[in-house]
């Protein structure tokens, strides 16, 4: 019997040796008796790693809320939020019975244990959040850090479904000097855990909104050593109703008024004047919304191309109104159409705009230009007409000069009707001129439906995938 005490005693006073601490014996259950019990087997060992040997890994189990999300800044390519950061692992070899000691967990001064070298990898700045000068210790030797860290980390910003993009930003939790023999990352709450926890706690409703939150595990392998790291993957959704409201909808009247003009006429001075009104309205537009819009050095925003876009169609339909313009009041001066032209125009252009081709009439065009030999039968002599009527009156009349009045006559009413025709018809050249200025017309008309829809289906299908992020 002495024997085996003997042997547990030993092995006691083995496994105490070869402890990073015994346990803490309180003389009385009071907070005096348990700071000294750990001012003399705990601080004065603050300098190195709790474990029992050096080859011992710590396990440093970790978990986070986001609390608020400051700002997202698209030119630098930062993201500012605002998290509570919980580090738990185990002082190996610690405990204190919690009825001899008077307690199960005591706050003790951060500086008085070791602390592991936690950092986040993407950091652009210095964490301004509050310090937290205490830590929680429990009488099982497991340590309770909970601190809140204000971070400002680097973010690849993604705007080209601006303002319906969703950002998924990382957040690289690993310590910045052990390796990962030394110190292994083990992640705590479930991804799940930690959405549900934030979208409770979160305190902020500005522009952007908590979509998901997934964690991944991972270890950064370099040539002499390798790091335990883990990963929050916090996706982002752009609230995009003040946008829409000051962006999209403002452009869309514009376009819309754009779109309307071409029921003017577009021989009409007020259709041109129209459209550089509006061209001028959308110029000041973009000038007052620029400030709206992200900027970033390599990746344009879709709906910077749509305002482009836009704006390009604008000018383009002025252009076209001038020379539908000049068409109508100058075609009489231009030379002929030229064949390829009225080939592509005429042919195929008016076929897409759903324009046919005028079908050729078949009225017959009667000369108003008599013969020569009928000129000559006209002028009937005094004489003759007497020798055909077999009359002869006893004072000729002078019929001559009435002839060659009735002729001359003749002449400038026909002068008159041929002016009168080219001038309400046209000619042959003026006409393939105006049809040409129609079907132009027509295709820019068109251009501008299609681009509408083109837009439209494309933004609503954007938008719904950016809904399909929120749970």
């Amino acid at each position: 019997m002495t024997n085996v005490k003997t042997a547990g005693l030993i092995f006691i006073c083995f496994a105490l040796l070869h402890s990073f601490v015994a346990a803490l014996n309180c003389t009385s259950p009071s907070p005096e008796a348990l700071l000294n019990a750990l001012e003399k087997d705990l601080f004065p060992k603050k300098l190195v790693r709790p474990v029992q040997h050096f080859s011992d890994t710590v396990n440093i189990t970790i978990s986070i809320t986001v609390v608020g999300i400051l700002g997202v800044h698209e030119k630098a390519q930062t993201l500012k939020t605002f998290i509570w950061q919980v580090l738990e692992w185990d002082i190996e070899g610690l405990s204190w019975d919690e009825k001899e000691c008077g307690t199960k967990r005591v706050s003790v001064p951060r500086e008085n244990l070791w602390i592991p070298d936690i950092h986040i990898s993407e950091f652009m700045d210095e964490d301004k959040s509050p310090q937290t000068p205490y830590v929680y210790l429990y009488n099982t030797g497991r340590v309770f850090d909970d601190k809140p860290v204000r971070v400002i980390s680097s973010c690849q910003l993604g705007i080209y479904t601006f303002p319906f993009d969703i950002q998924n930003c990382s957040l690289t939790f690993e310590p910045y000097l052990h390796f990962a023999a030394d110190v292994r990352m083990i992640q705590g709450s479930t991804a799940a855990d930690i959405l549900e926890e934030s979208r409770e706690v979160l305190q902020t409703n500005g522009e952007w909104e908590l979509a998901d939150i997934k964690v991944a595990p991972s270890t950064l392998v370099l040539k002499e050593a390798s790091y335990s790291e883990i990963k929050y993957f916090v996706i982002l959704r752009r609230r995009p109703t003040l946008y829409v409201v000051n962006l999209l909808i403002p452009s869309a009247f514009l376009i819309t008024l754009d779109i309307f003009s071409f029921l003017l006429p577009p021989h009409s001075v007020d259709r041109c004047s129209f459209k550089m009104t509006l061209i001028l309205g959308y110029t000041v537009f973009l000038l007052i919304m620029n400030d709206l819009l992200p900027v970033t050095g390599y990746t344009t925003p879709l709906l910077n191309v749509v305002f482009s876009v836009s704006f390009a169609l604008m000018v383009a339909s002025l252009l076209e109104t001038i020379f539908i313009t000049n068409i109508q009041f100058s075609s009489s001066q231009y030379n002929a159409v030229p064949h390829w032209v009225s080939i592509l125009v005429l042919r195929y252009l008016a076929v897409v705009v759903f324009l046919p081709p005028k079908k050729k009439s078949n009225r017959v065009t009667v000369s108003l230009h008599p013969p020569a030999r009928a000129m000559n039968t006209s002028i009937i002599s005094a004489n003759d007409l007497q020798s055909i009527s077999g009359y002869t009156p006893s004072v000729t009349p002078p019929l001559e000069p009435a002839l060659h009045e009735l002729m001359k006559l003749s002449n400038d009413l026909r002068a008159i009707r041929l002016q009168m025709e080219n001038h309400f018809n046209g000619t042959k050249i003026s006409q393939e001129w105006c049809m040409i200025g129609i079907v132009i017309d027509r295709l820019l008309f068109g251009m501008y439906i299609v681009f509408i829809l083109v837009s439209f289906i494309t933004i609503a299908c954007i938008w719904m995938l950016s809904n399909s992020y929120v749970k």
